[in-house]
């Protein structure tokens, strides 16, 4: 499944990325710990999570995540943004909750591990 399907169904908001909007997603992962992202994810996941931290951007960026979603409305700073630009990572938001959006994508076919 293409990323920008994703995102229209969810009606997910693009916070940088917009030119990668054609990556595949292979499947979903979900998680708060760098570290289990790191030890369990992998190249071409949609990772849902709530950190909006500098450290996210470059485990997405190691990973190979298709995108990084943050739940809650969560918004990253400036500086991280700046960075996801930098490291062609793709940050999305939405309002929703992380076990809603996990719902939402797995529904539309999309696995987790």
């Amino acid at each position: 499944m293409l990323l920008r399907d994703i995102i229209e169904e969810l009606e997910l908001t693009v916070l940088c990325g917009n030119e990668f909007l054609d990556r595949d997603v292979l499947r979903g992962y979900s998680s708060d710990l760098m570290s289990d992202v790191i030890a369990h994810g992998e190249k071409g996941d949609v990772w849902l999570t709530m950190q909006i931290h500098m450290n996210v951007v470059a485990v997405a960026a190691m990973k190979e995540a298709s995108a990084v979603i943050l739940s809650n409305g969560r918004r990253p700073p400036e500086d991280v943004i700046q960075k996801a630009v930098e490291e062609d990572v793709v940050f999305l938001t939405s309002d929703l909750p992380t076990f809603e959006i996990a719902g939402r994508i797995h529904r539309l076919g999309v696995a987790g591990v």
